[in-house]
């Protein structure tokens, strides 16, 4: 399927682009090639591959959780630039 300089300025003309003619015939050899390239991507069977959404087998990675004990309250305000009442101090976002 050969794709024709005129549909190239259709194209162009629903992206409202503005191309100049060396722009549009080159344009129209790419797409061109483009197509040519899927058709020969259509040839292949592909009838008995299933649908992957990756190329290799993942396995998720993240650990198990697992309940701990907690920072005690004055260690994790230590380094805080303001806190008070046991909670760290923000300025305001309005």
């Amino acid at each position: 399927m050969a794709i024709t300089k005129k549909e190239v300025e259709q194209v162009c003309s629903l992206a409202r682009l503005e191309l100049s003619d060396s722009e549009k015939d080159e344009f129209t050899c790419q797409l061109d090639s483009i197509l040519e390239y899927m058709a020969k991507i259509n040839e292949l069977e592909t009838a008995n591959i299933l649908p992957t959404s990756h190329p290799i087998p993942l396995t998720n990675v993240l650990r198990e959780d697992k309940v701990k004990e907690s920072l005690p309250v004055e260690e994790v305000l230590a380094n805080a630039p303001d806190a008070g009442k046991g909670h760290f101090r923000v300025p305001k976002i309005f």
